[in-house]
């Protein structure tokens, strides 16, 4: 009897250590197809088609995700996502070195009180767009409001909004009356001040805040981001002129040494039963640090829907509009005009449908297309897009 009685303790203890343990979940995404792009500025009309695994409709990506039980409600936690390109000869594309880190990090939650994170990960406002936008966050052109690359904003854009801060800081509250609340916080700064050297400033400062509301079937959210650059070396802190467009640029920054970037976003989702209808705005506005007469702006706003038309097809449709304003007296004193700001606007639209193969594999067709209207300092420029292919999860 004590033998059995030993065996059953040995075995609820056994039971409560392995349910203490950590558990690691590999997951992923491989989409590869057929993607084609014709761009147009003025009379120049580019085209190029290829295989691609970089993911039309989804970006490919591997990732790594845990948690473990400490006991009394609170909880670890970590993710570790790297984007793949799985029709590359490198493993993570031919112009990257190493695996594109998508989001990186460990952080500790508390039941009925919430969660912090420390690590690289995704701003408030990319986290609302994924929530509230019809094509899901694809990477076709014509999306107005999620146009974070040049792949999908050929002609299009300054950057929408910024995807991701590392070096950050997270924290999210449970939900409470149909709220949630999330905010995040990135510092990265360097101060060299040696009399007997040059004086040297990397400083890189974020902040960002959202609002997450679930009512039956209607989401909203409300998101805010805000960023601060500046790169000092000796008296180097200067700002530029705008070069001659309104589309201040993609990748470079043309406001000079140092940089504010600042977005509000608001989207919202009803879900009609058989289709969800969805609503989006966007403004983000870039300022030189040194002179807030230079500055670009760029708004947006996107109607769609979407829905299951069988059990097996899956389709949607979005519509935009925007503009970008350009503020540089000296740039625009170039180009020969006495105005001090610069306007061009621009539309957008996409349509998308998968056809279900199972839970987790799919196959899709997405178009998509903008144009962007002659203005004072840029010609009419434009593209589409189109893209064919498999996608898989795991």
């Amino acid at each position: 009897m004590k033998k059995s009685l030993l065996a059953v303790a040995a075995m609820g203890a056994f039971a409560s250590a392995a349910q203490a343990q950590s558990s690691v979940t590999v997951y992923g995404i491989l989409d590869v197809g057929f993607a084609g792009v014709t761009s147009r500025a003025g009379s120049a009309k580019t085209n190029s088609t290829s295989f691609s695994g970089a993911g039309s409709e989804t970006s490919s990506r591997l990732g790594f995700r845990g948690t473990e039980d400490l006991g009394g409600g609170t909880r670890a936690f970590f993710t570790a996502e790297f984007q793949l390109y799985p029709t590359d000869a490198s493993l993570s594309g031919n112009t990257n070195q190493g695996l594109f880190n998508r989001q990186t990090f460990v952080g500790l939650s508390q039941k009925g009180i919430g969660q912090g994170a420390i690590g690289t990960q995704s701003t408030p406002v990319h986290t609302a767009v994924g929530r509230t936008d019809p094509g899901q966050q694809n990477n076709m052109i014509g999306n107005t409001i999620y146009a974070t690359s040049g792949s999908q904003g050929s002609g299009q854009t300054t950057t929408s909004y910024t995807v991701r801060y590392n070096n950050s800081l997270t924290l999210m509250t449970e939900r409470l009356a149909g709220f949630q609340i999330n905010g995040i916080y990135s510092n990265n700064n360097t101060n060299t001040n040696n009399p007997a050297t040059t004086q040297t400033v990397a400083n890189d400062t974020a902040y960002g805040l959202g609002i997450n509301y679930v009512w039956n079937k209607l989401n909203v959210d409300a998101a805010m981001n805000s960023s601060y650059s500046q790169d000092i070396v000796g008296t180097a802190n200067t700002a530029t002129s705008l070069p001659a467009s309104a589309a201040a640029g993609v990748v470079v920054n043309p406001l000079g040494t140092s940089l504010r970037i600042a977005t509000n976003y608001v989207g919202a989702v009803y879900d009609f039963g058989i289709l969800k209808a969805y609503a989006q705005y966007i403004g983000t506005k870039y300022t030189s640090g040194n002179n807030s007469d230079i500055y670009a702006n760029r708004s947006a706003q996107q109607l769609g829907v979407r829905g299951n038309w069988t059990p097996k097809i899956e389709s949607w449709a979005s519509v935009g509009n925007g503009s970008f304003q350009a503020g540089a007296s000296s740039s625009l004193a170039a180009l020969g005009t006495t105005s001090t700001r610069a306007t061009q606007n621009f539309t957008g639209y996409q349509l998308g449908t998968n056809y279900i193969l199972s839970k987790r594999t799919n196959l899709y067709a997405i178009y998509g297309s903008t144009q962007v209207s002659n203005s004072t300092i840029a010609l009419s420029e434009g593209a589409s897009s189109y893209g064919l292919g498999l996608r898989h999860t795991f």
